[in-house]
């Protein structure tokens, strides 16, 4: 039954379409596009900084925003459209129009037909507190005050519906909400539609814009964010170092267009990376705290190296999810060590939120852009403010090379949220075979 079951996956591995990424583009705390965020990243710099006159009386004074005065929205969106879009649906459109770009590819110019195949799962964790917060008080004045647009900006699923709208996408056009494995998600299931033949290229991802003093007050209040670090806001989002107290609360948006491999050939497209394999599960434990076994982190990276039809020793670099929390971060690094065993010694390991905080819904699709851009490239992205590391995993701690020599390099990338939801990728740089 074993050896049937084996023929079995190897003949599903073998038909199945295979989906390549082609573009990429990115609204984040360190740079308003990729290249200027991927540089900053590899350089060790961070965007952590601290909060205004808003927060002031709140625990947690740090934060790591975007550079708005630079960003300037007017250029990418009209008034109409900054009126009816939420700012992390406006972050999202401004990625996803850098990631068309990139992968040269201009909707307008696709036919009927062409749409029909091309879809967008784009996704958010958290909708802005502060609009809610502000429309509250609008109705506190009078119904009439309450703008229309409310309901629209706050529901998850714009982000997606806007991009689509904005090119004529008529694919799948489907939202995910899994608190902080959202972004990780909205591209494991845009894999999934295009390996199923819903669709031939997809735009993936999500945007988060929610960094107001409710939020901050409520991520206190959970105990969650650091507050030992803001007179020193720079270091306070420390990975897996033993003085790391809490998270770091980041904004932005990231897209990726993935494509399926013989369509893009045929198009001449520049391909970035190779998606191999998405795994998912729950810890059904907690809403906010990982088992401490760290089950459903080990499930879930399995469940991806299975899907990518390779072994564990073909992965040299886990991106982890690792968040600055003592507990999670340790969670995680043994959950590492479970699935990898004797091989552990050879992967390395490295999360970049020191350098951009937690993007809450868009960390897992910023940091798979990071990984697709560490396949490409072959270089490594670092953990910055380690001091003392307190986990038994390699990790990187200054950008480096990833491999000397031509084999493939293939790589995981982890999120986790509440509610105990967990999502790994697997990418790989793309060999042309």
């Amino acid at each position: 039954m074993r050896l049937l079951s084996q023929i079995r996956n190897a003949s599903t591995q073998a038909a199945r379409r295979r989906v390549v990424i082609t573009g990429s583009g990115a609204v984040t705390p360190l740079g308003n596009n990729v290249d200027d965020s991927w540089q900053r990243l590899l350089a060790g710099d961070s965007a952590i900084a601290r909060l205004g006159a808003d927060f002031k009386g709140l625990p947690c004074q740090v934060a790591a925003q975007i550079a708005r005065e630079r960003l300037e929205i007017d250029k990418h969106l009209s008034k109409s459209d900054i009126k009816l879009m939420s700012p992390a649906t406006q972050l999202a459109i401004i990625a996803a129009d850098e990631a068309l770009a990139a992968a040269k590819l201009k909707p307008s110019e696709l036919n009927g037909e062409q749409r029909e195949r091309f879809g967008v799962c784009v996704g958010m964790g958290m909708f802005d507190l502060a609009e809610v917060y502000g429309a509250f008080q609008q109705l506190q004045r009078g119904y009439n005050r309450v703008s229309p647009y409310f309901i629209p900006r706050l529901l998850p699923n714009m982000a997606c519906g806007h991009i689509s709208m904005r090119h004529g996408l008529q694919g799948p056009n489907h939202s995910v909400s899994t608190a902080c494995a959202t972004g990780a998600h909205a591209i494991g299931d845009a894999l999934r539609f295009i390996r199923h033949g819903d669709a031939d290229i997809m735009l993936a991802g999500s945007g988060e814009a929610c960094i107001d003093p409710l939020s901050i007050a409520g991520f206190c209040r959970l105990r969650a964010l650091s507050t030992a670090f803001n007179d020193n806001p720079a270091v306070a989002s420390r990975p897996f170092d033993k003085a790391r107290d809490g998270f770091v609360m980041g904004e932005g948006a990231a897209m990726l267009l993935l494509e399926e491999l013989e369509h893009a050939r045929a198009r001449g497209a520049p391909i970035l990376a190779e998606l191999l394999g998405y795994g998912l599960s729950g810890d059904a434990h907690h809403i906010t705290s990982p088992s401490e076994d760290g089950t459903g982190a080990t499930l879930a990276m399995k469940r991806a190296i299975a899907d990518a039809g390779i072994a564990p020793q073909d992965i040299s670099y886990v991106n982890a999810h690792a968040t600055s929390t003592p507990t999670g971060d340790r969670i995680e690094a043994h959950a590492i060590g479970r699935v990898f065993g004797d091989h552990v010694a050879k992967v390395f390991v490295s999360s970049t939120k020191g350098a951009h905080g937690h993007l809450l819904g868009s960390s897992g699709n910023l940091e798979a852009l990071f990984v697709v851009h560490a396949c490409a490239e072959n270089q490594l992205p670092p953990s910055i403010n380690i001091d003392q590391l307190d986990v038994d995993v390699n990790v990187v701690t200054k950008a480096c090379k990833w491999s000397d020599d031509q084999s493939r390099r293939i790589a995981l990338k982890n999120s986790f949220g509440f509610g105990g939801t967990n999502a790994s990728l697997c990418i790989a740089s793309y060999t042309g075979e």
